[in-house]
């Protein structure tokens, strides 16, 4: 009976999935807007798109802005060409992504207090590990 309610379930889902249109195709005109954009010199341009490649497409995950041809990543890639077209830096733009989007659409995150408990408490569980292991070896191998 559940394997029933499980496979109602999942075809349920489908079926909402391609009604809600969840993926959308970018337009044409979004296309056209993002690759047509005029930058005041060649050099802002090659920062902005530096920048743009720097930052993580929130729907791709693992694709930059400029690789990424999602809606968002073409609306994002606007904004950073907009923002440093503007005379923004680097950071606020960064900021402002940031501020919008959490941590999760830089590559490589500010260093924290929270970002350093995530790297590091695996590193110090294991060498606790092995810190605890060999005490009781060294204990089995003088009680022998």
């Amino acid at each position: 009976m559940r394997w029933l309610w499980g496979i109602l379930l999942l075809m349920s889902s489908v079926v909402l999935a391609e009604s809600t249109q969840i993926f959308v195709d970018s337009s044409d005109a979004q296309k056209t807007q993002v690759e047509l954009f005029e930058f005041t010199s060649p050099e802002m341009q090659q920062q902005a798109i530096a920048l743009a490649k720097s930052l993580r497409c929130p729907q791709c995950q693992n694709q930059n802005l400029i690789e990424s041809n999602s809606p968002i990543a073409l609306d994002l890639r606007l904004i950073v060409f907009e923002m440093k077209n503007q005379g923004q830096s680097d950071q606020q733009v960064i900021d402002y992504m940031t501020a919008r989007y959490g941590e999760f659409v830089r590559y490589k995150p500010e260093f924290s207090l929270r970002n350093a408990i995530l790297w590091g408490l695996p590193v110090v569980v294991l060498l606790l590990f092995i810190l605890r292991s060999a005490l009781q070896i060294t204990r089995r191998n003088s009680n022998s």
